[in-house]
């Protein structure tokens, strides 16, 4: 079985990706209040990509509320970018 990167599999690579849209967005926030040439609005703006409304599961011992969306912004993408280049090099 080939696995993919420098000999690491498929749940690392998944990682490196959402701890580089993590921190993508944090560095985003961290940046929102800089003017950055007046791209910074641009890099933080989020796009809507999928929404997937709060379900409620009602167990009458247990209640599960489950929901998903996706929105990321323009930095966040460049850290999952970046992110991906670092998994391929390591």
């Amino acid at each position: 079985m080939r696995k993919s990167g420098g000999g690491h599999g498929n749940g690392m690579l998944v990682l490196f990706l959402i701890t580089g849209a993590v921190l993508g967005g944090i560095l985003g926030e961290l940046i929102a209040g800089w003017d950055l040439m007046g791209i910074g609005p641009y890099l933080i703006k989020a796009f809507p990509i999928f929404d997937l409304p709060p379900v409620t599961i009602n167990l009458f011992v247990v209640k599960f509320i489950v929901g998903f969306s996706l929105h990321p912004s323009l930095i966040s993408i460049a850290g999952v970018i970046l992110a991906f280049w670092l998994f391929k090099r390591v």
